[in-house]
């Protein structure tokens, strides 16, 4: 039998095939990178993250460590290792982003000793939770006559508002400041474990996340922030937690800063109707100019706890479990008339009160007076001050 050629000529088939379709080009290469679609980016219109950058590094060499020195006096007083002399020169390099309602730092730096004393914290307003993880370098800080020891990959965790002092080594570390009142009801807790080592699967969780955090920080925007900050916060309160030690679950305030057991008092009593500055004063024994003082950036203790107790009626109105209506949350927070609290609460975030309760699942707004970095008023100082508002 005749077998039928294999070419198009002897193949009837692929003839009618050919001339029903068009002609395709096979290729005999693979496709440049000219065809192929790339996506289309489009960038975000929400503002960066407002950031502070400090440096020795521009500094002659004699002036380097009294800048530094400077520079940090608002939380610790530094000094030089005994060996070292001042015109040996002092590089440090100190760079805060602000979340809102945390300071992100990442810091490097020649070895020094440091130390927050009893007398800084009588006229201090700032007593911070503070958490450090370290990248390099070794600390060793003392609180209490405990010592405890970081190194690399290890996460401290203790507060602004009880003396400490230590030294540590040339070392990278990343820093977070974080006011007392986004920790309100877990103070408590937190004052049993100050000075700690966060350790477990928890702690590590929270480093591998700051360290994704300080990755993503050039393309970080303020419409972030909620979201971080919350799973900061919460991270923080679950890697805590295992390392409450038994015999501190009712740790008292001996030791603790003046601002730091103003902060307590108020917090505790904070929807009490007679809580008034005379009240506080007789009650943590302090005189009303010293408790002007320590709340002067703040507006005044007034102010303070206004907004404090704004700040819990945000929170009362995203429970789903509570039913409580609008005008018996505004009593609570001290406001007799409804109209007065839905201005107030308006002017802090920038929504009424009965949004906020419809759309359950928006995020936190941020009170509106947010800083700006080209400010002349804006430094790490002001920024550490102002964290509470």
């Amino acid at each position: 039998m005749h077998k039928q050629s294999d070419t198009p000529e002897g193949n009837p088939d692929r003839l009618r095939a050919e001339a029903t379709w068009p002609q395709v080009e096979r290729r005999r290469f693979p496709r440049t990178g000219q065809d192929v679609l790339e996506p289309v980016i489009i960038p975000s219109t929400a503002p960066p993250l407002p950031s502070l950058h400090f440096s020795t590094q521009d500094l002659p060499p004699e002036e380097q460590f009294e800048a530094w020195r400077a520079y940090m006096r608002p939380i610790i007083d530094v000094r030089l290792p005994d060996n070292v002399l001042p015109e040996d020169g002092f590089f440090a390099s100190h760079t805060v982003w602000h979340f809102g309602k945390m300071l992100f730092v990442r810091q490097q730096s020649d070895a020094y000793s440091y130390a927050r004393t009893a007398a800084q914290l009588r006229y201090s307003p700032i007593d911070h939770w503070y958490l450090g993880l370290r990248r390099s370098g070794q600390a060793w800080t003392e609180v209490d006559g405990k010592v405890i020891k970081t190194g690399s990959g290890r996460v401290a965790f203790r507060t602004l508002g009880h003396p400490y002092r230590g030294r540590c080594t040339s070392s990278e570390i990343v820093l977070l400041y974080m006011p007392y009142s986004l920790f309100s009801g877990e103070a408590g807790l937190f004052k049993s474990v100050n000075n700690s080592i966060l350790s477990g699967t928890l702690a590590t969780l929270l480093a591998n996340f700051l360290a994704q955090v300080e990755t993503h920080l050039p393309s970080l925007t303020l419409d972030d922030l909620p979201g971080i900050v919350q799973t900061i916060r919460n991270m923080i309160v679950n890697g805590v937690e295992p390392c409450v030690r038994p015999d501190h679950d009712h740790p008292g305030q001996i030791g603790f800063g003046t601002m730091e057991r103003v902060h307590h008092y108020i917090h505790h009593n904070l929807h009490d109707p007679q809580l008034t500055a005379e009240k506080i004063c007789r009650s943590v024994g302090i005189s009303r100019t010293r408790l002007y003082q320590l709340f002067e950036s703040h507006g005044g203790v007034l102010n303070y706890i206004r907004k404090q107790r704004l700040q819990a009626a945000y929170e009362t109105l995203q429970d789903p479990a509570n039913q409580d209506r609008i005008l018996d949350i505004a009593q609570t927070a001290g406001f007799d008339v409804a109209a007065n609290f839905t201005r107030a609460f308006t002017n802090e975030f920038g929504v009424s009160p009965s949004k906020v309760r419809k759309n359950l699942s928006a995020p936190h707004p941020e009170p509106t007076d947010f800083p700006v970095p080209n400010s002349k008023q804006v430094s790490f100082e002001n920024w550490l001050r102002n964290l509470d508002l």
